[in-house]
């Protein structure tokens, strides 16, 4: 039995239109004839029928049709695996906060495809939740969180860890102390939706002492910045997001907080040898440490 007389019915059975499915195969509709009668004769099945001017399948050919896409489908599937030996290829789809996005990982993106030119990069910008489960779902093929992964069927990579700081624009801290800043002023939060979340739910908790109000701006640490810069109140920040901010005097610190920010690439385990994961991951681990360590919405 002749692949191509199986493809021909096929595209035939997905047609129903002998006019259509020989233009989509490039044959004539004489030759197009001729291999259905053929795989008909070899089976001993009539395949197709007409009913005034409509062609339908037999009962034998739906059955038929059944068996062929599975047969073309695990062609299919064996044709991308063994490209696949060939080196890495196809999409790769990183979700990411857009912060990391931003300063990570589009700088890196040209230098890894300059590498596998193969592969076309689709970035999905999410916070550290949504790209987890992005992952889960196979939506995205790796994500880069700032948060802990410790479930068993997902693989962490560590890419940096970085300090957290409770901290004040400078303008209050010269006028304030440090207790009536916490009882005068709104501590500002990031939504309950980002990881970073987590770390300060930790810091208030052990501080056992939560503040006297809040200021919930979303999952931007850029607008939390510029509230802490506008006087609106006090923060907790990654280090490398206010480095600048630190080195002018613009903001003070009034504590360094235990939990750091931890900054991790996750991605299946079963799908950890695939050559566009594999190559990404080492590539990301060696490469990261260059670019801008900083967070956005966690």
């Amino acid at each position: 039995m002749e692949l191509r007389n199986l493809k021909t019915f096929q595209v035939v059975a997905e047609e129903l239109n002998l006019t259509k499915a020989a233009k989509r195969l490039g044959y004539t509709q004489p030759t197009l004839t001729l291999q259905i009668q053929s795989l008909e004769k070899e089976l001993n099945h009539t395949l197709l029928t007409r009913i005034g001017k409509k062609t339908l399948l037999t009962v034998a050919g739906k059955k038929l049709k059944g068996h062929v896409d599975q047969i073309f489908g695990l062609i299919e599937e064996m044709e991308k695996e063994m490209e696949e030996l060939h080196g890495p290829s196809g999409i790769l789809t990183i979700a990411a906060s857009e912060y990391y996005c931003r300063h990570h990982l589009l700088p890196l993106i040209n230098t890894y495809m300059e590498m596998y030119p193969h592969v076309r990069v689709c970035l999905l910008p999410l916070n550290s939740v949504h790209a987890i489960q992005s992952v889960k779902d196979h939506v995205a093929d790796i994500a880069v969180i700032a948060s802990d992964c410790n479930e068993m069927d997902i693989k962490q990579t560590f890419l940096e860890e970085e300090q957290t700081l409770l901290v004040v624009s400078s303008d209050i801290y010269k006028e304030q102390s440090p207790e009536e800043i916490f009882s005068q002023y709104p501590f500002i939060s990031y939504d309950k939706d980002c990881s970073f979340s987590t770390i300060i739910d930790q810091y208030f908790r052990k501080r056992e002492q939560q503040p006297q109000s809040m200021i919930v701006v979303g999952g931007s640490d850029e607008t939390i910045k510029r509230a802490v810069l506008n006087g609106n109140g006090y923060a907790i920040l990654g280090e490398n997001v206010i480095k600048k901010e630190l080195t002018d005097g613009s903001i003070t610190i009034l504590q360094q907080v235990p939990e750091p920010i931890t900054t991790s690439a996750i991605n299946l385990k079963v799908r950890t040898e695939e050559p566009n994961i594999q190559t990404f991951n080492t590539f990301l681990q060696k490469a990261w440490g260059g670019t801008e360590g900083q967070v956005h919405c966690p």
